[in-house]
């Protein structure tokens, strides 16, 4: 936990410090998750977290990028009590990950920008709520979820004003995150199934180190 909390300190500082020095270009962004997780028989991304960090972005030429983050993500499931009894069917499950996510960029006339990549996601942080009650059983050392997820990620940017960009971004799974005995809402039975993460994320980025990078392209 510790090394990885270093490690995005270190990434973060990095970022924003040493950039404006390099053709690299770098980016900070703040926004928030909608999330659900596939296979729990809650529907719907209504469960909202925190999605901040940084990234360092290798422009290719004028229209193509790579960029790597590193990120701080909350994921989960939520659903409001549906009964007025002590079995209300509420339910809350967080899950908080430390991500790094590698996307490849197309940028169209420097107005909107098309990207695709995956993410690797360290889990460090978990509680899990049902009928309003805590689920003791479910933490970190448990091994009901896994510690890490990989993402699949769909992206698409807009330039709001300068330097300030409106990103959404879908991310799913690539392999289940758990594996479950689930009631199922139209059997009543038991059944195992496999879960999946999957959010749209809403980020305001801002970057830096834009023009000084296209200079030293054009200059080059």
């Amino acid at each position: 936990m510790k090394r990885i909390l270093l490690s995005f300190i270190i990434f973060t500082t990095f970022s924003t410090f040493s950039a404006q020095a390099q053709r690299i270009m770098g980016a900070v962004f703040t926004g928030f998750n909608a999330s659900q997780v596939d296979g729990d028989e809650v529907y719907g991304y209504k469960k909202f977290g925190l999605n901040i960090g940084a990234a360092a972005i290798i422009p290719i030429d004028d229209k193509w990028s790579i960029s790597l983050e590193n990120a701080y993500s909350e994921k989960g499931a939520h659903q409001r009590p549906r009964f007025l009894d002590s079995l209300d069917g509420s339910y809350d499950l967080k899950l908080n990950y430390l991500e790094v996510p590698l996307m490849v960029h197309f940028t169209d006339k420097d107005i909107v920008t098309f990207g695709a990549g995956m993410s690797w996601g360290r889990l460090i942080g978990i509680s899990e709520q049902r009928n309003g009650y805590e689920m003791a059983g479910t933490t970190l050392e448990s091994g009901i979820y896994r510690n890490a997820d990989l993402n699949l990620l769909l992206d698409v940017r807009f330039r709001l004003y300068k330097r300030f960009h409106f990103d959404v971004r879908y991310a799913y799974s690539i392999r289940p995150i758990a594996t479950r005995e689930i009631i199922d809402s139209k059997t009543g039975y038991p059944n195992i199934r496999e879960q999946y993460n999957g959010l749209f994320s809403f980020r305001i980025m801002y970057k830096f180190n834009e023009q000084i990078s296209e200079d030293s392209r054009r200059n080059k």
